[in-house]
């Protein structure tokens, strides 16, 4: 039976829209409203956030906020990496994406030696780099962070020394670069992204699966492709972007985009994600209850939540 350890990011410095902050607290609204006692059961660590920030003027217009995030991805590594090397599984609850990076990197501390396979379940690939970002906002550039990409190929900026210095400790954190090879990423519903993000994803193999494929083959079948097509990895990390969700149930996300999985769809992949005991790692991110008049992205979250961990503390 695994130890779960919730950790709660609030930050949302990478994201371009505010509110996604509150994400966790709209989720622990949820569970009230559902009468759930999930909270109470789990120890839990908060990492203090910087979003204060949120209020000063932007340095970097190609790595916005680049300071605050150095900041959190070391917080939040280490948070991490604590978690595991004690023997506890992390649950972590992240407010933007941008979170994500520190996470894999965290995981990566802890377990210098695995093969890290990542199953990134979003609309976005956030692949994008200070070269190629077409809006600074670092939520667009967390995988590119863990596979140590800068794509020169498709640069479209040139970055001041000081950008330059920043991006290169985000990727080099842990002092482990790269975390994950680019043939060990899976990203599941991907829908919305740039061809300087494409021009990644063919030249370094990366494998994508459609929101189309997922409801063709089903759920089940898809996990056991993914899982046998991560085979060669250790440890496997999970990270679901609730903008993975259509569009028509995703309204409390920061950047909704239509053609995406159905409530029930995720909840099936995730949990029988879960049930693979390689998995070393499982995030929640992008929830933004500002953007939300039921709270349903929440509850949403909620749901997906509640299953996976209860299928982690059978396994």
């Amino acid at each position: 039976m695994k130890n779960i350890k919730l950790i709660e990011v609030p930050s949302e410095i990478g994201a371009g829209s505010r509110g996604a902050s509150l994400g966790i607290e709209a989720i622990k609204i949820a569970a009230l409203d559902f009468m759930s006692s999930f909270f109470v059961h789990f120890p839990s660590e908060k990492i203090p956030s910087e979003n204060k920030i949120l209020f000063e003027p932007i340095d970097s217009p190609y790595a916005k906020r680049v300071k605050g995030i150095i900041l959190m991805y070391d917080k939040i590594a280490k948070a991490v990496s604590d978690t595991i090397k004690n023997n506890f599984f992390p649950v972590v609850l992240s407010g933007d994406h941008s979170n994500a990076g520190a996470t894999i990197a965290g995981i990566k501390m802890a377990k210098p030696n695995s093969k890290l396979g990542i199953i990134w379940i979003d609309a976005h690939a956030d692949l994008h780099t200070p070269y190629t970002t077409p809006s600074g906002n670092m939520h667009g550039m967390p995988l590119a962070t863990a596979i140590n990409e800068d794509n020169e190929d498709c640069a479209v900026h040139e970055l001041d020394e000081e950008t330059k210095k920043q991006w290169d400790y985000l990727k080099n954190i842990g002092k482990i670069a790269p975390k994950v090879l680019p043939e060990d990423v899976v990203i599941i519903s991907l829908r919305d992204y740039e061809k300087e993000e494409k021009h990644l994803i063919d030249k370094l193999g990366m494998k994508v699966i459609t929101t189309n494929e997922v409801r063709r083959k089903g759920p089940e079948n898809i996990v056991r492709s993914v899982i046998r097509y991560l085979s060669d990895c250790t440890d496997i990390y999970v990270s679901f972007d609730v903008d993975s969700l259509d569009s028509s149930i995703s309204r409390g996300t920061g950047t909704p985009v239509s053609n995406g999985l159905r409530e029930r769809e995720a909840e099936d992949l995730i949990s029988k994600f879960m049930q693979n005991r390689k998995i070393c790692c499982f995030e929640i991110t992008e929830v933004n209850p500002t953007l939300d008049k039921e709270n349903l992205m929440a509850e949403i979250a909620f749901n997906i939540l509640q299953r996976s961990v209860n299928i982690l503390m059978m396994n």
